[in-house]
């Protein structure tokens, strides 16, 4: 869940207070998005739906083979893995992600994932037909990775070509597009759509859809002005590329922005992760993004989507209404992610992070007792449900951010 902000402004209009033209900015930030942030939220949601479709797949898939019953244990861990090899996909996306941004450029590097997504739609499409569950892994392994190239090069490109006033928002929209993601993942995966027992195969594969939207939509755009002119040396192509975005009248102070940033790192040599704990200058801000982006990941949020079904089966939820308590979880999420800018400005984000943190644990010891007593009682379970959604609002108002 990544974005920051620093000041809420409608992106919408068709021109900003300064005079910009920000029209063909919010439509690229939505060709970007959707291949993103939105790509990420989708591949982190719907593999909810097919739980037990899937699950029986990979039973009959080893009873044909070996002619036993595969044990409930080893079905647990299989499963388990075609799920969270997402995440490790993920992290080996970020370490190409980054690299590939300096040497393709921002935009072709975003292009480039997209066939990575196409290839990983192809292998969970064709999973079942072949009757090799192995293929579910490789196919959410190469998901992963699309998703962790995104999720790195998104914030980039985005931060390069929005104007100093509107750049907070346009960073908050990454939160919003992965929302949006999250919420229609679910609703993909619900029986009446695709979650039924013969169409999970085009659920998974449909992660195809949002990777071609991309491959038609970015090339509409230029790249990244500063990677243009810091990263390329040209300084033509930069100013096209500003022309494009700003208009010919209202690119100049972007211009110079850049060229200043230009100047000042010539002659700079590039330091490394290390140093940089030892450049006062920059410690502290490097501690607080590492904490921050730890506590973000380590802190459950990413447990509740994997295991939703489990979660809520646990708490007494009847299976036939988990698809749509889960659908519930998104609507939160994105419920918050579309006020987080208002809140930012009244409260702060200190304050929104320290009081996000405390909800959650407050929460995680009420869905604790619940998931204790929830035999005794039968309103129980619905305190469950009550805490597991109050955990995800309380991440979406804060940590989320």
């Amino acid at each position: 869940m990544l974005g920051t902000a620093v000041e809420y402004q409608p992106l919408l209009h068709k021109r900003s207070r300064s005079g910009i033209p920000t029209k063909k900015l919010f439509w690229a930030v939505c060709a970007v998005g959707i291949g993103g942030a939105f790509q990420y939220g989708y591949n982190l949601s719907v593999i909810n739906a097919p739980t037990t479709h899937v699950q029986k797949f990979i039973n009959e898939t080893w009873y044909s083979r070996y002619h036993s019953q595969l044990h409930e244990d080893l079905l647990t861990l299989i499963w388990s893995v075609i799920a969270s090899v997402f995440t490790v996909g993920g992290l080996v996306g970020t370490f190409i992600g980054g690299h590939a941004a300096v040497k393709l450029g921002r935009k072709q590097t975003l292009l480039v994932n997209n066939v990575v997504a196409i290839l990983a739609a192809l292998f969970m499409g064709v999973a079942r037909p072949a009757g090799l569950f192995e293929l579910l892994i490789v196919g959410r392994f190469l998901i992963g990775m699309n998703a962790g190239v995104g999720m790195c090069v998104q914030p980039l490109y985005l931060g390069e070509i929005a104007p100093k006033k509107i750049r907070g928002i346009t960073s908050v929209s990454i939160n919003v597009f992965l929302t949006v993601g999250i919420l229609s993942g679910q609703i993909v995966g619900l029986r009446e759509v695709l979650g039924g027992e013969n169409s999970w195969p085009l659920l998974l594969s449909s992660c195809a859809i949002p990777a071609l939207i991309q491959l038609v939509a970015l090339p509409c755009f230029p790249e990244s002005p500063r990677y243009l002119l810091i990263d390329k040396k040209n300084e033509y192509q930069c100013q096209k590329a500003l022309k494009s975005f700003y208009g010919v009248h209202h690119y100049q102070m972007e211009m110079d922005d850049i060229q200043k940033e230009s100047n000042a790192l010539n002659g700079e040599k590039q330091k490394k992760i290390l140093e940089l704990f030892f450049d006062r200058s920059v410690k502290w801000q490097l501690i607080t993004i590492i904490v921050t982006n730890i506590g973000q990941q380590l802190c459950g949020i990413n447990a509740i989507y994997f295991y939703a079904e489990y979660v809520f089966k646990k708490s007494g939820i009847p299976i036939e209404k988990i698809p749509y308590v889960t659908l519930g979880t998104g609507v939160c999420e994105c419920i918050t992610a579309m006020t987080c800018g208002l809140l930012i400005d009244r409260a702060g984000r200190r304050l929104l992070i320290i009081g996000g943190y405390s909800l959650m644990a407050l929460f995680c010891i009420l869905l604790t007792v619940t998931l204790t007593f929830q035999e005794s009682y039968p309103w129980v379970p619905y305190f469950s449900m009550s805490a597991i959604l109050a955990f995800i609002l309380s991440f979406g108002l804060g940590p989320g951010m």
